[in-house]
């Protein structure tokens, strides 16, 4: 008997290892939840741990070097060819399991009210501290943007050619991907200057001008962490969870800041820039979303549902008035933001950027919407007939660009009010731009995210996010590559994605944790009988 009172005391204490807590046993009150529990420092370390293994692997299955003067073909070059790249992709895969595994226990608290968001922010810069210095992670475009930097720094017009007509810095031209070495700039002009001044720093050091790369942006993520709080509280929402959704999220620390990409900044002036307007300083609002447009095109999609908001905080009974005051303004700040931004950051008003939008669209898979369904069509149709797939795949796309466009006049025109209602309408349309416009890269996402997650969530909703997160960041490759194609890769994608989002409404969904345990259990020895038979 004591054996078998022993070994459940000891079920009970391995148990509680699983959580940072105590969970509730079934059929009791779920007291526990309704306090603040104990700092969740195992939960943090197993995300931290799992973030410095993605750091370690990435130097052999991650964005490397053509040249690399860490390794190089000393003795741990091994790591990048043969069974040492498939041990660091094992590792790799190992690591996000454990950031994923940390923040969907960290989303169980915080939905439950166990902790604050102080825990969720410290959880989310410890996983991204490792990776300041990691190789770039899921995406080669910071070699892209580096070389664009360095095209301007040596007076080449980046929105006119390529980096490969870039006969300086051999290092930074050689390690841009094939595809864009020779496609113009499709990013703000701002950016670029930002890109031109880390370049001017670090010049041939690519590795420097990664880690630069990411110390510069993280100025992105303070001013999103600034406006955050803010917007919550006039948003409605529980800043914990919003943490949760638009900073510590695998979108986040790995795509945003283990890639890392230009996003992140531009993310911040709209964050900042919609709070702006929520309290009526609506000449900073469409300034600031102006800034973070010459950062990244897309903020202009936020910058007619901030007419909408001047407009409905204007004094006088007529609505239209109104709105032509709010847009005769908008229109004015727009244009000499954007007018004085390219003059600073080109030295010219030169608006060659505008064409380089369209090189994106270069990229074709199926994780863009439209695209997935031209491919789809022209796949049945190639079954009876030898037809090429590219007309399938551009009517797709134009037929989505029209219910795009749909989509956000309806979205705009409801707007009218102003107010909540206005952000969060421009949260969707940012949503729908990013699955709608060709490409759709995984990390765009959180364009909508970021001013979504201050809203109020349902559970079932946010198991949906981890679904999205996870499976977005897995379905490219470690070096960038594209894996969509891969279909058993593909279905074990899809397979981890809903395992973590049911993890998130039940721990352990599938007992895979408990059936290491019952065994154990069936092996122990019978209690001696007592009394007399």
């Amino acid at each position: 008997m004591r054996a078998v009172l022993l070994h459940r005391v000891i079920s009970r204490i391995e148990m509680a290892t699983t959580t940072d807590t105590a969970q509730p046993t079934a059929g009791t009150p779920d007291r526990g939840f309704l306090t603040i529990s104990r700092f969740p420092y195992r939960t943090i370390a197993m995300g931290t741990v799992g973030s410095t293994l993605l750091m370690l692997a990435a130097l052999g299955a991650g964005g490397i070097l053509i040249r690399d003067p860490v390794l190089g073909h000393g003795p741990l070059s091994w790591i990048r060819y043969g069974h040492g790249r498939a041990l660091a992709n094992a590792l790799l895969y190992t690591g996000f399991a454990l950031v994923v595994w940390a923040w969907v226990r960290l989303g169980r608290y915080a939905l439950a009210g166990r902790i604050g968001s102080r825990p969720i922010l410290i959880a989310a810069l410890c996983w991204m501290a490792p990776l300041l210095v990691s190789p770039p992670l899921f995406t080669r475009d910071v070699f892209s943007y580096l070389a664009q930097g360095a095209q301007l720094l040596h007076g080449l017009d980046p929105y006119a050619n390529g980096p490969a007509e870039l006969s300086v810095l051999p290092n930074v031209v050689q390690n841009v991907h094939p595809l864009w070495q020779t496609t113009p700039a499709p990013y703000g002009p701002l950016f670029l200057l930002i890109s031109k001044g880390i370049v001017s720093i670090t010049q041939d050091d690519m590795i420097a001008g990664v880690v630069l790369t990411r110390v510069v942006l993280l100025v992105g993520l303070g001013m999103t962490l600034w406006a955050l709080p803010r917007l919550v509280a006039r948003l409605g929402g529980k800043l914990p969870v919003a943490l949760w959704v638009a900073v510590a999220s695998p979108m986040m620390v790995i795509h945003l800041f283990g890639g890392p990409h230009n996003d992140l900044m531009m993310l911040g002036f709209l964050a900042i820039g919609v709070l702006a307007a929520l309290e009526r300083r609506h000449v900073i609002a469409v300034v600031l979303v102006t800034v973070g447009m010459l950062i990244k095109p897309t903020a202009a999609v936020a910058l007619p549902f901030l007419v909408w908001m001047w407009a409905a905080d204007l004094p006088g009974p007529s609505k239209v008035r109104n709105f032509l005051k709010a847009g005769a303004a908008s229109v004015a700040l727009f244009l000499g933001v954007f007018v004085a931004g390219t003059w600073i950051s080109l030295g010219s008003l030169n608006l060659g950027w505008w064409s380089g939008l369209s090189a994106p669209q270069l990229i074709a898979n199926w994780l863009n919407f439209p695209t997935g369904i031209g491919e789809a069509v022209y796949t049945l149709i190639h079954l009876v007939a030898n037809v090429p797939p590219s007309p399938f795949v551009t009517i797709a796309r134009a037929i989505a660009m029209v219910g795009l466009v749909a989509f956000g006049l309806r979205q705009w025109w409801l707007s009218r009010n102003g107010g909540k209602e206005a952000v969060y309408r421009a949260a969707i349309t940012l949503l729908a731009v990013a699955i709608l416009m060709p490409p759709t890269l995984p990390w765009y996402l959180t364009w909508g995210f970021v001013l979504i997650s201050a809203f109020p969530w349902q559970r079932r909703n946010l198991s949906a996010v981890v679904a999205v997160s996870v499976f977005v960041t897995l379905v490219y490759y470690p070096t960038g590559e594209q894996a969509l194609y891969d279909w058993t890769f593909i279905a074990v994608v899809v397979v981890a994605s809903l395992y973590a989002a049911a993890s998130l409404l039940r721990p352990d969904p599938l007992g895979l944790i408990s059936a290491w345990r019952k065994p154990r259990e069936e092996f122990l020895p019978e209690p001696a009988p007592t009394g007399r038979g």
